[in-house]
């Protein structure tokens, strides 16, 4: 149990007395733990820029990249490309990411799609059995079977040609240098391959990278991989065509079609693939205009919805330490939850009542149920106002914890946040050109139907998954205020919605506000994080009518807030993560 030090005063639970019966005598109320610790640390302050990234080689290569003149989206690249080599269990060239932009100078706020997408010959029974019957997750995941078609090669590349400022190839050259001399494998990576080291051999290349001799790295192994230091020279040389068109793409087929479980990606599938433009999801949440990625995401709706709801309740008094601020918040992202497996799903397939979902006066009657002070007996999906009609059954798709986030701004006040990812933990388990591929497919639902009503989130040729990811740019009087993200599956909602209302809110620094204990409900079940204070509120939830669950919720928020005369850099400390400055 980690040591904690009350930052703030210690508060009695609202309108609630714990008695227990001894004789004629009653026990005194017990006291609230408080939440805000002190091993938390000091933000990273700077005056100049700031990058903040899940891994400390990453996070210099931005740095490195922002010194030498480079600009927020340069820095992106070349911490990517770092992240691919170091952190290849999250991330990487085989996966997808969506991104938001502030452009300083165009005083405008932009956000990019780089969500892989499944093959044309993909089908809405994909993930069914003979029977018809839903696959194991871990037999659909593993293999050829999951692999969607990589976004983040082209969303690089798109984001450089828009806004970069650095000669494309010199982006290269930090991740390139690492992969040819090698690095040390972090504690963190070694862990990850231990724990997966039966499915890592399930391929031949991937057991040898990572599993050599037959045995799992160790932690301060030193690693190097020639085969991605030649996939990034052909990618500096070539842009992101090397990757589509070229023998990366080869390889990259065959390792799907040659897996022991084969998918249908084809080398057509790799050469249609586009980045996206998408309008940002935004919401006024206080002073603030909350800014997300809209769908096929569903974290920039979900986060706004909880916030909205949140927004007429006095969370500032409350406090973190109060039950009923996390009771209110709880409550508003099973309200959240509850629509986004109802109606969320890629927009180009399907129509998802987005203005209806985010509408003043439906998320004002969804607040209203909160208006209690114990748990709502149900979470259902509301009825938003739709742009036509639409009946859409409830999805059952299933998304584990893993993922990326990078936040970085410049000294020219550019700002950029990409959450990026292969889904799972080593993604498919397959290798090609020295990176893992995605198992992004499974982010789909492996039902088509329910009760004979189709699933809005089903496979579909060409379609996005629906995702978790929620890059968040807040902006002040019309400039950026905080960045903000994190990993974690769809977890992630929760934890940048945690994050949020930590910073602005309850007044704690970017770094304390990454680290305070992660408490989160997604279904109906708090999920107090296992080691910290949060464990020791199971009781007062359960007075409050929650059931919970004490679990390992493995967040990685980077952030980065920003004021008129600093930046403030914080970065998850359950991860390995960094935020460097000037």
């Amino acid at each position: 149990m980690r040591r904690f030090l009350a930052a703030f005063a210690m508060l009695l639970l609202a309108g609630s007395v714990h008695a227990q019966q001894a004789s004629d005598t009653v026990a005194p109320e017990r006291a609230t733990p408080s939440l805000v610790t002190t091993q938390a640390g000091a933000p990273v302050r700077a005056k100049e820029w700031m990058v903040s990234a899940a891994h400390p080689l990453a996070a210099q290569a931005g740095a490195d990249i922002l010194a030498a003149g480079g600009n927020a989206i340069d820095a992106l690249v070349a911490v990517q490309l770092v992240l691919g080599l170091v952190e290849p269990q999250s991330s990487g060239l085989g996966g997808g990411a969506f991104l938001l932009h502030w452009d300083a100078d165009g005083k405008s706020l932009t956000s990019l799609d780089g969500r892989e997408t499944a093959p044309a010959a993909a089908r809405p029974q994909l993930f069914l059995d003979a029977a018809g019957e839903p696959l194991k997750f871990f037999d659909a995941v593993v293999g050829g079977l999951s692999v969607g078609v990589p976004g983040t090669p082209r969303l690089l590349e798109e984001a450089h040609r828009r806004w970069g400022k650095l000669a494309w190839s010199k982006l290269f050259a930090p991740a390139e240098r690492l992969a040819t001399d090698g690095f040390a494998v972090s504690p963190r990576m070694a862990g990850a391959i231990a724990a997966d080291a039966e499915r890592l051999r399930s391929s031949p290349a991937t057991a040898a990278y990572f599993l050599p001799g037959g045995k799992p790295l160790g932690a301060g192994d030193r690693l190097a991989n020639p085969a991605y230091a030649e996939t990034l020279r052909a990618l500096a040389q070539g842009g992101a065509d090397a990757f589509y068109r070229g023998p990366i793409a080869d390889e990259v087929v065959t390792a799907v079609k040659g897996a022991a479980r084969p998918g249908t990606l084809e080398r057509a599938d790799l050469e249609r693939y586009a980045v996206v433009e998408r309008k940002p999801v935004c919401v006024d949440y206080r002073a603030y205009d909350v800014c997300g990625m809209g769908p096929p995401s569903s974290g920039g709706v979900a986060v706004g919805q909880i916030l909205k709801m949140i927004e007429p309740f006095d969370l500032a008094t409350l406090g973190p330490d109060d039950p009923q601020s996390w009771r209110i918040i709880a409550d508003a992202s099973r309200l959240a939850f509850a629509d986004r497996e109802r109606y969320l799903t890629d927009r180009d397939f399907l129509p998802v009542p987005l203005k209806g979902l985010l509408a003043d006066d439906y998320l004002a009657s969804r607040a209203a149920l909160l208006r209690t002070d114990r748990a709502l007996a149900e979470a259902e999906p509301g009825e938003p106002e739709w742009d036509h009609a639409q009946l859409q059954a409830d999805d059952e798709s299933i998304e584990l914890p893993s993922t990326s986030h990078i936040s970085i701004v410049d000294g020219e006040g550019n700002a950029v946040v990409m959450t990026t990812t292969i889904e799972n933990g080593f993604g498919s388990r397959l290798m090609a050109g020295g990176f893992l591929l995605n198992n992004e497919l499974t982010d789909f639902s492996f039902r088509t139907h329910v009760d004979g009503v189709p699933i809005a989130n089903r496979v579909e040729p060409g379609k996005r998954p629906r995702s978790s990811m929620a890059p968040t740019i807040v902006m002040e009087d019309g400039r950026p205020r905080l960045l903000i993200g994190s990993p974690g599956g769809s977890q992630i909602i929760g934890y940048v919605a945690k994050a949020i209302i930590a910073h602005l809110d309850w007044g704690l620094d970017i770094q304390q506000a990454a680290a305070l204990p992660n408490i989160l409900n997604r279904f109906g079940k708090m999920e107090l994080e296992a080691g910290t204070a949060a464990a020791e509120l199971a009781e007062d939830f359960s007075a409050l009518g929650f059931e919970s669950e004490v679990k390992e919720l493995n967040s990685g928020l980077h952030g980065i807030a920003v004021y008129p005369d600093r930046l403030e850099g914080g970065a998850d400390p359950r991860r390995e993560g960094v935020s460097l400055g000037r």
